[in-house]
């Protein structure tokens, strides 16, 4: 059972990774009703992640490929600072720090109270408002040569708010844009760059701890963990092949419509998960 709960949750990882309406609040919600009955946990889930990130990689490869190129040749002199894509590297690397900083100082509290499902439905409702009044109000004028430091800044602040399961990686990143004036598919692009990094930095980071520090059956200072590594691994590889249709979809979606079914979705599901915790369906 553990291996069909896995591939389900593959399933639901490389499905939600990219829309803005938060993967690991699905890992979570999803997990309570699966066979283990448990929350799968923030080690499961970032690891997992490596496959959808890795579709990010595949989808963008060429202008990874060229912001890197151009990025390392700004720093020996070979090509100006101010080179577009130079630049986007460096609004990169700002864009990332404050998730770093935040997930390391908050590593305890993420993997254990702020995955309380309550905090979950009441941040699946606040940022589904959010996301549909930037989308109602944002001018969408901006592009990405547009960006600046401070703005990328914002982005990263915003991206770092993923940390709590709820809000959404791509969510709020997207939100941040809108509300900063940027166009629909100028802000999912950065927010899809922007997460390679921290996503990738995360995933393997938390593969090294599973290897290195395992939780085991009886042990008191963290959670067993529920699923092993050959069903962590066809979780990632499903997670993989299913976000490489969507994140085409979703891009392609966005550049003629709006975000406002993901904004009904969000809260329709919030209140829901409400409603299932206050009878006692599930527990937080």
């Amino acid at each position: 059972m553990n291996f069909i709960n896995a591939m389900i949750l593959g399933l639901v990882q490389g499905l939600t990774e990219f829309l803005p309406v938060s993967s690991s609040a699905h890992i979570r919600i999803v997990g309570e009703f699966l066979g283990t009955g448990a929350d799968p946990g923030s080690r499961f889930t970032a690891i997992i992640q490596i496959g959808t990130e890795a579709a990010v990689v595949i989808f963008f490869w060429r202008d990874i490929v060229r912001i890197i190129g151009q990025w390392a040749k700004s720093l020996v002199g070979k090509v100006p600072r101010m080179d577009p894509d130079a630049r986007m590297g460096w609004l990169i690397i700002f864009g990332s720090l404050p998730i770093i900083v935040l997930g390391l100082l908050f590593q305890d509290q993420i993997e254990s109270s702020l995955r309380n499902l309550w905090i979950t439905a009441t941040v699946l409702i606040v940022f589904g408002v959010l996301l549909g009044i930037a989308d109602f109000v944002g001018a969408k004028r901006r592009r990405l040569k547009d960006l600046t430091v401070p703005h990328g800044v914002i982005y990263g602040f915003a991206q770092a708010l993923a940390l709590i399961p709820g809000v959404s990686r791509s969510g709020g990143t997207i939100t941040a844009g809108l509300f900063m004036g940027y166009e629909r598919r100028a802000a999912a692009r950065y927010a899809f760059l922007l997460a390679i990094p921290a996503v990738l930095g995360s995933g393997f980071y938390q593969m090294y701890k599973s290897i290195a520090k395992p939780c085991l059956k009886g042990a008191t200072n963290c959670t067993p963990e529920i699923f092993g590594p050959w069903e962590t691994l066809v979780a990632t590889l499903i997670a993989f092949v299913v976000a490489l249709f969507v994140i085409r979809f979703f891009m392609n979606y966005i550049s003629r419509r709006s975000f406002l079914p993901f904004v009904i979705y969000r809260i329709a599901l919030g209140f829901l998960l409400m409603g299932l915790l206050a009878t006692n369906t599930i527990a937080a």
